[in-house]
C-alpha cells in the first residue's frame, strides 16, 4: 500500500497554451515558508531544525568520508516538519470526507482506505503536474475596491462580471484563480483580518465546475466564503469541488503581481510533490506570459 510512488504515464497537454507566452514575463504565485508562517486553523506549524553543522561533525567525528579533510570542508543540513497544507499548496482528493462512513472522492470510506501513513488511494501521489491555461478572476477589480469586504461572498454573478470585465472566457481544462486581495496584506493576520472570510459561495463553485476546470484556486486560507450560508455545511466549496467532483483546489495563491499588472490569461505551470500518503502538497506555481 505504502512505498515509492508508481512511474506515471506520460502526460498530455494542448500545445497552444505555449502560444499564451508572448512577453517573457514569469510570475511566482506562492507564500514562501517559514516557521511561524500563518496557516488555516487546524493545521500543525511549520518548522525548521539544523540537524547538522560543521562544528557538530568536527566535534563528534562520526562521517568516515570527512577524515582526510585538511580543507576543513563541512556541510549544513536541516529538518524540515510542516503540515502538506501550509502556505501555497493544492489539496489532493484524499483530503476531504463526508457521510458516516468518511468517504473521500470515488467513496472510499476511511475505515477500509485509512491506514497509519495516510490515505491508500487519491493521495499527493495522483496529483498531475499543472501546464494548462490559467485565468485569473479579479472580483475586487469589478467593485473598484483594492479588497473584498469581509466575509464577502465570491458568487456567480461577481464572477460573471470580472470574466466581462476582463473580456476573458473560461474553458475545459483551465486552471481558475480567483482574487480576493487576502494576499494584499500577506503575511499580515492582523492586516488580513480586513478581507476575513471572503471567498468562493457555492453558486460560485457551481459557476466554475460547470466550465470543466483542472483546478480551482484563490488567494486566501481555504478558497471559499465564511460562514459558507450552507446550514450544516462548514465547508460546502470543499465538498462539491474535491470530494463530490474531483478538482482540486489551491490555497494561499499570491495573484497580488498578476492582478497590479491587469494579467487575466497566462500559462500556468505548477508541479506538486509526489509524497505517498500526503492529503496535499506544498505549491510553486508560475503565470508566464
Amino acid at each position: 500500500m505504502y512505498g515509492a510512488p508508481k512511474p506515471v504515464e506520460v502526460g498530455r497537454l494542448d500545445p497552444a497554451v505555449f502560444g499564451l507566452v508572448t512577453r517573457g514575463d514569469v510570475y511566482d504565485l506562492s507564500s514562501g515558508w517559514w516557521p511561524g508562517m500563518p496557516l488555516a486553523p487546524g493545521h500543525p506549524p511549520m518548522q525548521v531544525f539544523t540537524f547538522r553543522t560543521p562544528a557538530g561533525e568536527r566535534v563528534q567525528g562520526d562521517l568516515d568520508f570527512l577524515a582526510d579533510n585538511a580543507s576543513n570542508f563541512g556541510f549544513i543540513s536541516e529538518v524540515v516538519s510542516f503540515c502538506t497544507h501550509s502556505g501555497t499548496h493544492i489539496d489532493a482528493l484524499a483530503h476531504i470526507t463526508s457521510g458516516p462512513d468518511d468517504a473521500w472522492y470515488g467513496g472510499h470510506p476511511a475505515a477500509q482506505y485509512l491506514g497509519d501513513f495516510g490515505p491508500t488511494t487519491h493521495d499527493a501521489t495522483t496529483l498531475p503536474p499543472y501546464v494548462c491555461r490559467g485565468v485569473l478572476i479579479d472580483a475586487p477589480a469589478v467593485v473598484g475596491a483594492d479588497t473584498l469586504a469581509p466575509h464577502q461572498p465570491v458568487d456567480d454573478k461577481l464572477i460573471a462580471a470580472a470574466l466581462e470585465r476582463q473580456q476573458v472566457e473560461l474553458r475545459p481544462g483551465d486552471a481558475v484563480l480567483v482574487r480576493t486581495g487576502t494576499m494584499r496584506h500577506w503575511p499580515d493576520p492582523q492586516a488580513m483580518e480586513a478581507v476575513v472570510g471572503a471567498g468562493l459561495d457555492y453558486a460560485g463553485a457551481q459557476f466554475l465546475e460547470a466550465h470543466q476546470p483542472r483546478a480551482i484556486g484563490a488567494d486566501n486560507a481555504i478558497v471559499e466564503v465564511e460562514p459558507s450560508g450552507r446550514a450544516g455545511e462548514p465547508q460546502p466549496v470543499h465538498r462539491l469541488l474535491i470530494r463530490d467532483r474531483g478538482i482540486p483546489l489551491m490555497e494561499w495563491v499570491n495573484l497580488e503581481q498578476l492582478a497590479a499588472a491587469e494579467v487575466y490569461e497566462f500559462l500556468f505551470v505548477a508541479t506538486p510533490l509526489r509524497i505517498t500518503g500526503a492529503t496535499g502538497s506544498l505549491l510553486r506555481p508560475l503565470a508566464i506570459t
